[in-house]
């Protein structure tokens, strides 16, 4: 639509001379085209027997005419100096439309890339202040490293091994209070209660209690990672025996039922 509106405009802007001049070399043209068609219409043969006879003389008459063109001067179709002015100005229009485009395109890129640059210097800025405070802190950590002595450190491990150990009785007297509380040793019934249960069986009074069966199970751990495993003797109650097997607190030896060891918490 934009070239037929430039090509109105242009019609418009010459006189009628240079028009009426212009439509006669059209016609001229159109008719030196049209006589053209119908000479190589007539010329055309008929089919032949062997095709690709006739397809290399073809080939042959295209190559010959290429040829003449190539030798051939251009010769400008109208000498009409107004003419040629105006087919000047829309050629010139036609490229100045282009090349606002490509300028258009070129800047949309130049202003993308100037984004991105900004972007990237700003990240690199980030980059530079957290690799001056990781240095700086780095400086900091190999100056009181320095300062530090082998003394301070030997007692500064000995409080935190101190610290442990209180926390390690802590701990344990708490679950000495709860198993205490909760799962007590057993004692000897009165003399009516077993009448009428009928338990003539006596408790052992040298069972251990619940808290030393754990403790004893954590020391041999400790202390013979290898052989973690603890005979069960006479001084274990079976029910107290049978609760950490139960509820996986303790695990049975492969070969003895005799030995039980506490179970590895991952």
């Amino acid at each position: 639509m934009a070239e037929v509106k430039l090509g109105g405009q242009a019609a418009a802007e010459l006189s009628e001379a240079a028009q009426r001049e212009l439509m006669d070399q059209c016609e001229e043209q159109f008719a030196q085209l049209e006589k053209l068609q119908n000479e190589i219409i007539l010329c055309e043969p008929e089919s032949c027997e062997n095709p690709r006879e006739q397809a290399v003389n073809r080939l042959m008459a295209t190559e010959a005419e290429l040829k003449q063109w190539l030798t051939m001067e251009p010769e400008l179709l109208i000498s009409n100096s107004e003419v040629l002015l105006q087919a000047g100005k829309e050629e010139m229009l036609k490229l100045c439309s282009e090349l606002e485009m490509v300028v258009a395109c070129h800047e949309a890129k130049r202003d993308k890339l100037r984004e991105t640059k900004e972007l990237e210097q700003k990240w690199l800025e980030e980059k530079k202040q957290v690799l001056i405070a990781a240095n700086d802190h780095a400086e900091r950590l190999q100056t009181e490293k320095g300062k530090l002595s082998e003394q301070s450190i030997l007692q500064d491990t000995k409080a935190k091994i101190q610290k442990m150990k209180v926390y390690q009785e802590r701990l344990m007297e708490s679950l000495g209070d709860v198993l205490e509380k909760h799962v007590p040793l057993p004692q000897n019934e009165s003399a009516t209660k077993r009448k009428k249960k009928n338990i003539t069986q006596e408790l052992d009074e040298d069972l251990i209690s619940l808290n030393e069966i754990l403790e004893l199970l954590m020391n041999k751990v400790l202390n013979t990672p290898h052989d973690p495993y603890v005979t069960v003797d006479g001084t274990f109650w079976p029910p107290y025996t049978e609760m950490l097997l139960r509820y996986g607190i303790a695990v049975r030896h492969q070969e003895n039922n005799f030995k039980i060891r506490l179970e590895t918490f991952c």
